[in-house]
């Protein structure tokens, strides 16, 4: 159970750093495309075509991979009205079953994602001229895909917090 664990760890410290790294990689991507762009135009009067599209999938990319990392935290926007009012107990069971509910939906829609985007590979849908969609548009199952298990995660690690006590929290 010790080695599951470490191996979880190690799996999920990867996966911080490849999240991280893609987030850096994209925003300074995009960064870099939108200045040089402005600079194209405004000082030479000209402009890259794709450019604006590059940008926009970029934004996407950018979104999807910070929904990802917020989550990895459960840093993801919650409306927690009773969170204040209501007892601890009560709270996480609610998190546990919304976290459950969320889980779910964002597994539904990354498989409805991915067949959506079968459909445009196979009608041969194209990006930046004349590139396939696929690579563009396939952070959208992805991320939805890691969504879904950084939510199941969050499920696990609240249900043995309920069914945990201090007492067995603070011993070694």
């Amino acid at each position: 159970m010790a080695r599951l664990i470490a191996f979880f760890g190690k799996l999920d410290k990867a996966g911080r750093i490849a999240e991280n790294v893609a987030l850096m990689i994209v925003l300074a991507g995009m960064v870099i495309v939108a200045f040089l762009q402005i600079i194209a135009r405004e000082v030479f009067d000209t402009g890259v075509i794709w450019a604006n599209e590059l940008i926009r999938l970029m934004v996407l990319w950018l979104a999807m991979v910070g929904a990802v990392a917020a989550c990895r935290d459960n840093r993801h926007i919650r409306i927690d009205l009773l969170s204040h009012l209501l007892p601890e107990k009560i709270v996480t069971a609610i998190r546990i079953f919304v976290d459950l509910f969320a889980a779910v939906v964002c597994a539904v829609v990354a498989w409805l994602v991915w067949e959506f985007i079968k459909l445009e590979v196979e009608l041969e849908f194209t990006v930046l001229g004349d590139l396939p969609v696929f690579p563009a548009h396939v952070i959208v199952p992805l991320a939805f895909a890691l969504l879904s298990y950084r939510f199941g995660v969050l499920v696990i690690k609240q249900t043995l917090e309920l069914f945990t006590s201090p007492e067995e929290e603070a011993s070694p």
